[in-house]
């Protein structure tokens, strides 16, 4: 036997893993249905929201293009990963195979991550329309933003493309539990019992690139921005000019302050699986829920534009009778 036969004989690829999920939690069923009423409004949120800002031709503007992206992200972040979830806990068929486990762990990060990219671009949007407001229009159009969204996109895309490909070279020869509700990456890639020292180069990177450095630049963003309200005489301008950074603020707290204490925490001591599941399930979920409604219905753009809908559908019904 030579050595090429030798290595192609020790090297195991599962036809499936096992999602462990929770283990000795009562009543646990009631959890799944939560997360199943959790994912129909954020379905109705997200996309009731997108239909607006597509029919309504005053919103066809660089902030809520960024707005669409982020409902668009949010809505496809849910769908990849929620109906697969309930699926495999509320109907009991815990077994996944191979391919379909790693488009789980692909899209599901893919999702997250150009959530945590969108977020830093609508802070560029906010750091040009407050620091250069006479120069916002020439800056910040679709065209630049439309680049921005697609370089993001493409980036993650090919990043994460890399993370899946190379967990193909792992032999998965002991245990195929993943203990977990989905097949992250450090989940799978820990299973294997040949060298993983790439997978564990790349998940490093992945959690620079998707959840470090995001947030580090939206704080630095808001540095610039608190600098250039200092300069505004008034204090009523300065307290306008921040309320619109405000909800921006509130979007990246809910999504950043939960994904960072989730991970302190598994870094400064042991986490119960159970504990890190419902963080992690909450914290992939519940944001994209709350988006909608503490971004855009909360606008006076967007709220006004729901009602010109309304008015136009009633005027319309009218002149037909």
């Amino acid at each position: 036997m030579g050595p090429e036969e030798k290595l192609n004989a020790t090297f195991v690829r599962p036809a499936r893993f096992y999602l462990s999920g929770f283990t000795n939690i009562p009543h646990v069923k009631y959890y799944y249905v939560l997360l199943c009423f959790v994912y129909i409004l954020t379905v109705l949120g997200n996309g009731f929201l997108m239909l607006v800002i597509y029919l309504v031709e005053a919103l066809h503007t660089p902030k809520y293009l960024i707005v669409f992206n982020l409902a668009l992200v949010d809505l496809c972040g849910s769908t990849a990963l929620i109906p697969k979830l309930l699926d495999s806990f509320l109907f009991n068929r815990r077994y996944i195979v191979y391919e379909a486990c790693l488009s789980y762990m692909f899209f599901v990060i893919l999702f997250g991550g150009m959530q945590s990219w969108t977020l830093v671009t609508m802070a560029f949007d906010r750091l040009i329309a407050i620091c250069f407001p006479l120069r916002y229009h020439s800056i910040v159009t679709n065209q630049v933003i439309g680049v921005m969204l697609m370089f993001s996109w493409v980036v993650i895309t090919g990043l994460l493309t890399c993370v899946v490909k190379l967990i193909d070279r792992l032999s998965f020869c002991g245990s195929l539990v993943v203990k977990g509700f989905f097949c992250d990456h450090p989940l799978v890639y820990r299973l294997a019992c040949n060298d993983n020292s790439m997978n564990i180069l790349m998940s490093f990177i992945c959690y620079l690139a998707l959840v470090c450095i995001p947030p580090v630049l939206i704080a630095l963003t808001y540095v610039c921005i608190s600098v250039a309200l200092k300069r505004i005489a008034s204090g009523e301008e300065r307290l306008r000019a921040f309320k619109t950074c405000s909800y921006h603020l509130i979007l990246a707290a809910i999504f950043f302050l939960p994904v960072l204490c989730n991970n302190i925490i598994s870094l400064s001591s042991s986490i119960h699986p159970n504990a890190r599941i419902i963080n992690t399930s909450l914290t992939l979920t519940i944001p994209a829920l709350l988006n909608p409604i503490v971004y855009a219905l909360k606008t006076e753009e967007v709220l006004n534009s729901i009602k010109k809908l309304f008015k136009r559908k009633k005027m319309n019904k009218a002149t037909k009778k």
